[in-house]
């Protein structure tokens, strides 16, 4: 199972294990990650699960579609490494991924 880090805006840290296919999203409101809501479920209408994908993975991801784009320009503190995790799939290949939790707003 894949390994995602969550960095909280106060430094703490969760690590979780997710299921390849889940998306990151599920991973961190399955394993209680503080901050990271999801309260559209996954449908990319809402914006409580903003992340910010530290490097070297933002290259490494898709980039984020039309929808995602739109939803992310009404979010306060967007930054160019600003995804909604739950659009971002997770793969054997985000093992390690690493993310920042956005400052409550």
């Amino acid at each position: 199972m894949p390994t995602l880090k969550f960095i909280e805006a106060s430094g703490q840290t969760h690590v979780v294990e997710a299921v390849v296919g889940q998306s990151v999203m599920e991973a961190a409101t399955g394993h209680l990650v503080p901050g990271i809501v999801g309260e559209c479920g996954g449908c990319c209408a809402c914006a409580t699960c903003h992340v910010y994908v530290e490097e070297p993975w933002c290259g490494q991801l898709d980039p984020p579609d039309e929808m995602e784009r739109g939803m992310l320009d009404g979010t306060p503190g967007v930054t160019a490494r600003s995804r909604l995790s739950c659009q971002i799939k997770v793969s054997a290949a985000l093992d390690g991924l690493v993310l920042r939790i956005p400052a409550a707003s």
